[in-house]
């Protein structure tokens, strides 16, 4: 008897072993099969390039900074995606404003957002905004030019499918600042992301302070003098923070790739201001190149 149960006992192991060899296969070809849908998610894509301000052109200030913005005109600046500056972009009092158009982000025919037509890797970047009540902007940077295909024609991507968002926003007013978790979305956050601590944002009408520090991946938000956040691109935290917002793999695949690798291979792109159907300014604009 002792002989026939260590027999039964090793035909039940085999059959075991087999088992397990066989739901380990079936897990890995579970995985591949969620790998290769994840990556079919993604639309091809293409990063456009396009020519460049030359930065010896410009003017510096005292301090060593390029000045983007001269006060007056917008040379050096055009739309994303566009060759020529869209016509509610002008220029008035100094600053550069974006006349609200009353139909959402970007839906006019004659707006969309704006960019300087330089991409920067390493840089501080210095400006004032202020909005009119209820208004909602952004500042983009590391931003790429993203086309993909449908139907046989090409489109641009929004700005922000690849570029990290400082939010502008009239916090009182606008619904945006009760969304998003923990003020997510309210002025100088890196949008739907980080929060700004403190949010010393001033009431709509009154200008406030931005400033951006990027250097080698790690980026610090300043509003209105003080530290507000700081996070560090291109590392697993990162691509955690992505995961846990709108831009996630799952909700937006084209999104995650993009703003996973921020800025592309050389890790840089355009300085962009955002066009959300609403009246926006923006003056003293400059910027320090970082070695």
């Amino acid at each position: 008897m002792k002989r026939i149960f260590t027999f039964a006992a090793c035909i039940a192991a085999i059959a075991m072993v087999v088992a397990c060899g066989n739901k380990k296969k079936e897990a890995k070809a579970a995985a591949e099969a969620d790998a290769t849908k994840t990556e079919a998610a993604v639309p091809a894509y293409q990063i456009v390039q396009a020519p460049q301000v030359d930065l010896s052109t410009l003017k510096k200030d005292k301090d060593g900074y390029y000045i983007l913005f001269n006060g007056k005109d917008l040379t050096g600046w055009r739309g994303y995606g566009k060759d020529y500056v869209p016509a509610r972009w002008t220029v008035e009092d100094g600053a550069i404003k974006i006349s609200g158009s009353g139909t959402g982000e970007g839906q006019s025919k004659e707006g969309g957002d704006l960019i300087f037509a330089h991409q920067f890797k390493n840089f501080e970047l210095d400006l004032e905004w202020k909005v009119a009540k209820g208004s909602n902007s952004g500042i983009f940077y590391l931003a790429q030019e993203v086309t993909t295909e449908k139907d046989g024609q090409t489109r641009y991507e929004p700005i922000y499918i690849s570029a990290p968002e400082y939010q502008v926003l009239d916090n009182e007013n606008h619904p945006d600042a009760k969304l998003g978790v923990d003020g997510n979305r309210k002025s100088a956050s890196l949008y739907d992301m980080i929060p700004a601590n403190p949010q010393n944002s001033k009431p709509y009408g009154e200008w406030n302070h931005a400033h951006i520090m990027v250097y080698k991946g790690t980026v610090v938000h300043y509003q209105n003098g003080e530290n507000v956040l700081e996070y560090h691109l291109w590392t697993p935290q990162w691509t955690e923070m992505l995961q846990a917002s709108k831009f996630s793999q799952e909700k937006w695949p084209l999104a995650f790739e993009l703003l996973n690798n921020c800025g592309g291979e050389n890790h840089e792109g355009y300085f962009g201001l955002q066009d959300h159907g609403d009246d926006v300014w923006y003056r003293n604009i400059r910027i320090k190149v970082l070695d």
